[in-house]
């Protein structure tokens, strides 16, 4: 018997391979048979060129679970190794460089990365003792036994062994029981193991016979040696696609179609990428692509290579080339990852444009479901945001679909404003906007459909680019100010509007937390007798706060501000003037005149402290100016108080102002209850 230690001179090391340097424990189970998968490679390619007479043709790599004896063993009939191999390859793990490792990293246990080739002992994460039984496959070499405790003391025996290969046997510790069962074991090698390119069987097939489930004599194989990206494009059909996105996500729907990667210069890169049906959301899983290094799976944490709008696909991604620490699953900074990142964005790209190129009338059938990944990748990178300028599409209200280009020719002449802007005017609700919709049609103008979760943030980045073009929602003004086209007339003087304000005023809602502004506007008689908007700017600072949180969420926690447009040229708000006047003329009359004389007083005393200073004007002049002030905002309180009461009183202001919520769909409750018992008392 061979007797010594393990070629590092402090006890750190397996205290660190434990506790910290696997980020899942589970992982022991992928790294033992990714080393046996290894060594049957090898001993298939020596077979292949002649170097060796030892049959390849069965070989496996077969995992056996011993919940008596607590031991589970990763079984392979690979290369093997001789006494001196374990001892350079097992025993001598840190080489010359151990204790200079252990001070820089032991409290660091990231920093391992691709520092050395640790995987074996991932088996003591779990075990209080494992033996390596192995045979080389060199003539006249004898088995040898390998066995440690978890300390840097090992032994070495020779030993017994049929044919050419390796046993890891791991004798499991008391706090990793759980992977004695075979349901467990069964979960690690479908998470991990699935697609190694070499047999994996663990256990027998089982069938049922007369109610019960019982064991057959074929072996369970948990692998497909030969998943669809590590084969040609050219020898895959469209089925091929569907039954491995089928593999991959049993109870997923059908994805709209697949990207398949088949890169190996500058770097090697395989893989398919299928585009799923997005709902209109952004909370969407992230972890659907999952990242495979030569078929062994690493990772569905994929941010670190795949830009983040990518993330929403679904797929497979293959790489020998994306730098790994020792367990697989941390990206180092390398620039591959960068180049791979880079080019995967220009495929997927240059895919969805040829897809737009071959087949417009499908592209565009698949435009709701795609237009959320492809707004996102705008969004959050620059260089897809160029490329996808080829194929996004605009979406109008009768559904017809225009590139960027196409639709800025359609709306040129007749939606540019007096600013030679160009005015892009659009709807997020076609059943809720329907009104501003119809009424913006009707003059000449085409509305687009922008109903996405990402709208907002996406027009802002359309105006920063084109600075000569504007977006506005159509319900965010009247029709005729939607695209001015020329210098606005006022139609009420001041005065004419300081007494109608109150009026209308007075009937909209007190509650719900939104400010109105009250304005007046001659539409004519077609046009509604009240028609309420929303503030472009602040409605999109809203949005934005209520979708980046943080800073910003001081706009999304503001009240809701509208305004309530007063259409002067309608016959029922006429109506509601001329009531008005009659009901209220002697009395605004009598404040006219007091707020006129008021006003000349106050005139006259400012025109005394022309040319003065503040010391040279009298105090009696001061006190006279201040007492005129109070007597006029009074006299304007009470005249406002009359208005608002003359106007709390109407039964018809209330009416039309109340239309004008409902068809916003803002008329609800108690307030929808009156509006109906109103409407019947209107109609009697």
């Amino acid at each position: 018997m061979q007797k010594g230690k393990i070629g590092v001179s402090s006890d750190n090391l397996f205290p660190i391979i434990k506790k910290f340097l696997y980020s899942d424990h589970d992982i022991f189970l992928r790294e033992i048979v990714s080393n046996a998968v290894d060594a049957t490679q090898k001993l298939k390619t020596l077979a292949s060129r002649g170097d060796t007479s030892v049959s390849v043709e069965n070989a496996k790599v077969k995992i056996s679970l011993d919940k008596e004896n607590k031991t589970i063993t990763v079984s392979d009939s690979g290369i093997g190794m001789t006494a001196e191999e374990i001892e350079k390859y097992i025993n001598q793990i840190a080489f010359s460089g151990a204790n200079e490792f252990l001070e820089k990293y032991e409290n660091d246990a990231n920093a391992i990365i691709g520092h050395f080739g640790l995987g074996f002992y991932s088996s003591f994460m779990v075990s209080h003792k494992v033996e390596i039984i192995t045979k080389s496959y060199q003539e006249g070499t004898k088995a040898v036994k390998w066995s440690c405790d978890g300390s840097p003391e090992y032994s070495i025996d020779e030993a017994e062994r049929e044919g050419v290969g390796t046993d890891i046997i791991m004798y499991i510790n008391e706090e990793s029981e759980e992977f004695l069962e075979k349901a467990r074991l069964s979960e690690i090698l479908n998470k991990y193991c699935k697609f190694l390119p070499v047999p994996v069987v663990f256990g027998k097939k089982t069938e049922w016979k007369d109610g019960n489930e019982v064991e057959t004599e074929e072996d369970n194989q948990i692998n497909d040696i030969a998943p669809a990206w590590t084969k040609k494009p050219v020898d895959l059909k469209d089925e091929d696609y569907s039954g491995f996105y089928r593999q991959l996500y049993p109870m997923g729907e059908d994805p709209l179609f697949n990207i398949h990667l088949n890169v190996d210069y500058p770097f090697n890169l395989t893989g398919i990428l299928y585009f799923p049906k997005l709902k209109n959301t952004i909370e969407i899983q992230k972890n659907k692509i999952q990242l495979y290094c030569n078929q062994v799976f690493v990772t569905d944490s994929v941010e670190g290579i795949v830009p983040e709008f990518l993330t929403l696909l679904h797929g497979v991604i293959d790489s020998p080339d994306i730098p790994l620490n020792v367990s697989r699953s941390y990206l180092q900074s390398d620039s591959n990852v960068k180049k791979i990142s880079n080019h995967i964005t220009k495929k997927v790209a240059d895919r969805l444009h040829e897809l737009f190129k071959e087949s417009r009338e499908d592209f565009e059938k698949k435009w709701d479901d795609l237009k959320i990944f492809i707004e996102y990748g705008m969004l959050t990178d620059e260089k897809f945001a160029e490329r996808a300028m080829n194929f996004f599409l605009f979406k109008n209200s009768e559904g017809k679909y225009f590139t960027f280009e196409e639709y800025e020719t359609l709306i040129k002449e007749n939606q540019t404003n007096k600013e030679n802007n160009l005015v892009y005017l659009y709807a997020s609700n076609l059943d809720e906007q329907y009104s501003f919709v119809q009424t913006a049609k009707d003059k000449g103008y085409d509305v687009l459909v922008m109903d996405g979760v990402l709208t907002t943030p996406l027009l802002n980045k359309f105006e920063q680019k084109y600075t000569d073009k504007r977006f506005v929602r159509v319900d965010s003004d009247i029709v005729e100010n939607l695209i001015q086209k020329e210098e606005e007339v006022e139609e009420l003087s001041w005065d004419e509007k300081d007494e109608l304000s109150p009026v209308f005023q007075a009937v909209c809602p007190d509650a719900g937390g939104i400010n109105y502004l009250v304005d007046f506007k001659n539409m004519g008689e077609s046009s509604q007798p009240i028609v309420i908007t929303r503030n472009e700017f602040m409605r999109r600072m809203k949005d934005m706060g209520q979708l980046q949180g943080g800073g910003m969420n001081m706009y999304g926690d503001l009240p809701d501000s509208l305004n309530l447009v007063v259409n002067t040229g309608h016959p029922l708000v006429q109506k509601v003037l001329e009531d008005k006047d009659s009901t209220l003329g002697e009395e605004l009359k009598s404040f006219k005149e007091s707020l006129d004389a008021k006003n000349a007083d106050r005139e006259a005393l400012e025109k005394l402290k022309e040319g003065k200073k503040e010391e040279e004007i009298p105090a009696a002049e001061k006190e006279q100016l201040e007492d005129l002030n109070k007597e006029i905002a009074s006299i304007q309180q009470d005249k406002r108080e009359k208005l608002q009461d003359y106007g709390k009183n109407n039964k018809l202001a209330k009416q039309l102002v109340d239309l004008a919520l409902l068809a916003n769909g803002m008329l609800k409750g108690e307030a929808l209850d009156k509006f109906v018992r109103r409407s019947v008392d209107l109609i009697k």
